[in-house]
């Protein structure tokens, strides 16, 4: 087959594939067919239609071409920056590995009944995408309080103003946690978390002064604000797939007067695969743990001192 011929061939494909992601993208389908399955096909499509004359130049070649997918994305307005950054650590491997395999395929003489192979597996990974149900996970935080629980208590159910952050991830987007208040008190009590793109809802489900606080949340705030060189936008990740479901803070006196403070957060996001994803909200979360941890310290030391 003709250069020319694959190029229109590939332009086909191309447009369908764009077609099937945007669509799955503006319905909020975060799963493997958008993070997985659509990298290896693009990766492989485009090293099809430029057929490099090695491996590690088709390698290449796939994963240009998820590059430039993901750029166009950011100018199109249909995702923000900081996600499409996130993202592209899983995206561009696996377009590699699209081109690369093309490559393989085109070394053996590979019939099209591989390439069929490969849309079958479309099936189950649109299937997976529709009806997978997020795992709640769990992050734990702690820090030793020069203070006793009874100090940290106060702080800990209602706190200050934050001062501004300083660590650069807080000015991408990403949101952090600027003070807390508390409506009643006692079981029942509702603590609000305001964080810089709104507040978290928190009804006290336990309250064992000076010990444990623990919460769940009736409401929670976008992640983030996406960067974009549009004005704002609203892609659906930011509502409704990172959800906070409980909360806790845990005060163990320790023999030296001190306090070790713990927090730990459960929630679940929506996007697949899910560990990959789950390594990035981990570290955010376990970052805004600290702020938050970090400023009680200091409340407490103060009032202690």
């Amino acid at each position: 087959m003709s250069r020319a011929a694959r190029a229109w061939i590939g332009l086909a494909l191309l447009a369908g594939l764009t077609a099937g992601g945007y669509g799955l993208v503006r319905s909020g389908a975060y799963g493997l067919t958008v993070f997985v399955f659509a990298p290896v096909a693009l990766g492989a499509l485009a090293s099809w239609v430029a057929q490099p004359e090695s491996g590690a130049r088709s390698a290449g070649v796939g994963a240009l071409a998820v590059l430039a997918a993901l750029f166009s994305m950011l100018l199109a307005g249909s995702e923000g920056l900081i996600c499409l950054f996130m993202a592209a650590p899983l995206a561009l491997p696996l377009g590699a590995l699209g081109g690369y395999a093309a490559y393989r395929a085109r070394r053996v003489n590979a019939t099209p009944a591989s390439s069929v192979a490969m849309l079958i597996l479309l099936a189950p990974s649109l299937l997976w995408d529709f009806n997978a149900r997020p795992t709640v996970f769990d992050v734990h935080s702690s820090i030793e309080i020069a203070a006793p629980p009874e100090a940290v208590w106060k702080n800990v159910v209602s706190f200050s103003d934050l001062p501004e952050p300083t660590e650069w991830y807080f000015h991408t987007g990403i949101a952090y946690p600027e003070r807390a208040r508390i409506v009643g008190s006692g079981p029942g009590a509702v603590r609000y978390c305001e964080f810089s793109t709104g507040p978290f809802v928190e009804p006290i489900e336990v309250w064992d002064e000076p010990r444990l606080l623990r919460f769940r949340v009736a409401a929670n705030p976008a992640p983030m604000n996406e960067w974009s060189p549009y004005a704002k936008i609203l892609p659906k990740h930011l509502h409704g797939y990172f959800i906070s479901k409980q909360g806790q803070f845990l005060l163990t006196a320790l023999p030296n007067g001190h306090t070790l403070l713990e927090g730990t957060t459960w929630y679940q996001h929506g996007l697949w695969p899910g560990e990959y994803w789950r390594w990035w909200s981990g570290a955010i979360i376990h970052r805004i743990h600290m702020r938050v941890l970090e400023h009680i310290r200091e409340l407490a030391e103060n009032r202690a001192g």
